[in-house]
């Protein structure tokens, strides 16, 4: 796999690449590199997933470090070996591999319960048998401070006492948490005495039925990092506020030089979309799409099947950049990212998505001639396939019009087009059906017009493709848009986000037909359709019936913007 910059050219440094390089230089945790990845096995991955993936993993390729995969699996309630089996897969799918065995947080529950017995015996922790409703209550304003609770000052042989039978399982969920010692008056809400540990139940898909407390995400973080011996732990944005806490922690953990470094970053926000996992959930659960891996949903899984390829998803997010700004990406840099990756690699295919018969009156009736057409005129050794040419075949309705306006190249009454690859026809006659629409079109060819030795002398300015009527092969064809109709369907308090929802997202062609050597294609099969888009066969496909899912059209719109961007 190449470097994650996927690129020879001079890029700039970004500014967690300067902090990195500051740190190698000045020696810091002994001039080491190691990063992580930390997923929650709660659902599956999303293209704001892919940008963290490639970041992490990408500075450690770049600077000859290394990058762990981490489960922070603190929530028995949601989580799931499904998801876990689906992240693992996904990652080594976008390119990445990680030292070692796949890491849980649910590996340090040991050490993370022995560390919060110390915080007590430090007199840095208490058990709280307040409600949530209660410490939300007393926990104050950014510009008004808390009030400490009542069960703040209890000796630490009662909190240990408390802390061990919430261990045990002998008070119900919910009814006590273990907090941080801090400062209720702090202007960071996130240090006044943040919760460290709550009750409850459930079956951990790792640890079992061994533990009923679980740590907070904000416990188990820097912890976490501290055990493995992370140096630079890089998070999206939101947990900027977070870091004086995650620094509180881990300075009452370390015990030497080293410690880890939250860095935060700008998550990636991609127009047309969501990528809470909470809404993608109910997307699912409601219907509103197939599963996690349809085609129009933002996920690793829904793009894989779509089409598109992990180097192409690589490229855009190191096109998209890394900085603390949130900006929303227009899908189309997205897009034009897997089209460039296509045009080098996916093989060029014809395919009437609308067809309409042609006849050649002038051949006879079973008239059959072998022609050769390129593979991939973007590959010098890709070579050349065979397909035949029939009396009758079929073309895409679009390419014909009874009463074409000016500068139509195409097929008309009385005009000549080139057939790819085959000849030169001209339009003589056409049949209608009771409601006018055209059924039949008759044509006549053009002797020694052949593609590639044409020595007719007639000149023609268009050029359409075609399908044998005689060898062509059924398909299925699902045209996918854009999943929704707005660039930010976030909901708000009077319109929910499914309202935004584009109800034309999915459009399935029943009666396309392709050429005959789409028969043996499997699934995951990627070419271009000429003259329509990049398609992809999905995984309903059968020996029976092929299916082919549109990946991208071929349109180019925002190649200008994708230049811009590489300057």
């Amino acid at each position: 796999m190449k470097n994650s910059n996927e690129t020879t050219e001079y890029v700039p440094l970004n500014f967690i690449e300067q902090i990195i390089e500051k740190d190698l230089k000045e020696g810091k945790n002994n001039g080491e590199l190691l990063t992580r990845f930390p997923p929650e096995p709660n659902g599956y991955l999303h293209i704001g997933h892919a940008k963290s993936i490639c970041l992490n993993f990408g500075l450690a390729l770049k600077y000859g470090g290394k990058c762990n995969l981490r489960f922070d699996d603190t929530n028995p309630e949601t989580e799931d070996t499904e998801y876990v089996d689906a992240i693992i897969d996904d990652v080594k799918w976008l390119g990445f591999h990680w030292p070692g065995e796949v890491l849980f947080a649910s590996d340090y529950f040991d050490r993370l319960y022995d560390f919060a017995v110390n915080l007590i015996k430090i007199g840095l922790a208490y058990v709280d048998d307040q409600s949530a409703e209660q410490i939300s209550e007393t926990r104050g304003t950014p510009t008004i401070p808390g009030k400490e609770s009542p069960n703040r000052n209890r000796s630490v042989e009662e909190n240990l006492d408390l802390f061990a039978r919430m261990k045990n399982g002998e008070f119900p969920d919910a009814s006590r948490v273990l907090r941080a010692k801090i400062d209720m008056a702090s202007p960071n809400m996130h240090l006044r005495d943040p919760a460290l540990y709550r009750i409850k139940r459930g079956h951990h898909h790792r640890t079992g039925d061994k533990w009923c407390i679980y740590p907070m995400y904000d416990f188990a973080h820097g912890q976490s990092d501290y055990f493995e011996g992370i140096t630079h732990s890089i998070c999206t944005l939101e947990f900027e506020v977070h870091r004086p806490l995650y620094d509180w922690l881990v300075d009452r953990l370390k015990d030497g030089i080293y410690r880890p470094y939250q860095i935060e970053f700008a998550r990636l926000e991609l127009g047309y979309t969501v990528t809470s996992k909470r809404k993608l959930l109910q997307l699912v659960k409601e219907g509103y799409v197939s599963g996690w891996d349809d085609p129009r949903m933002p996920t690793i899984r829904g793009m894989r099947r779509r089409g598109y390829t992990p180097e192409a998803i690589r490229v855009f997010c190191n096109k998209v950049g890394v900085a603390k700004r949130v900006n929303v990406i227009d899908p189309s840099l997205l897009e034009f990212s897997v089209r460039e990756d296509l045009n080098k690699i996916a093989d060029r295919r014809m395919a009437v998505l609308d067809p309409i018969k042609v006849v050649i009156a002038n051949l006879p009736e079973n008239y059959e001639e072998t022609t050769l057409a390129v593979n991939n005129p973007e590959i010098e050794d890709a070579g050349r396939r065979e397909i035949t040419f029939t009396r009758e075949i079929y073309i895409d309705r679009e390419d014909f019009m009874e009463d074409p306006p000016k500068k139509y190249f195409r097929l008309s009454p009385g005009n000549m087009v080139r057939l790819k690859y085959a000849y030169i026809i001209q339009c003589t006659d056409y049949k209608k059906d009771e409601s006018g629409k055209v059924t039949e079109i008759t044509c006549e060819y053009i002797p020694n017009s052949k593609s590639g030795n044409d020595t007719s002398g007639v000149k023609v300015k268009g050029t359409i493709h075609w399908v044998s009527a005689r060898y062509g092969i059924p398909l299925e064809v699902r045209m996918y848009d854009r999943l929704f109709m707005v660039e930010d369907p976030q909901e708000d308090d009077e319109r929910d986000f499914k309202e935004f929802l584009n109800h034309d997202s999915l459009n399935v062609i029943h009666n396309a037909i392709g050429e005959p050597s789409l028969k043996d294609v499997n699934p995951g099969y990627k070419c271009q359709f000429e003259r329509k888009g990049y398609f992809c066969v999905d995984s309903d496909s059968n020996d029976n019936q092929k299916v082919f899912n549109l990946t991208v059209p071929l349109r180019d719109s925002w190649a200008k913007i994708a230049q811009k961007m590489n300057n």
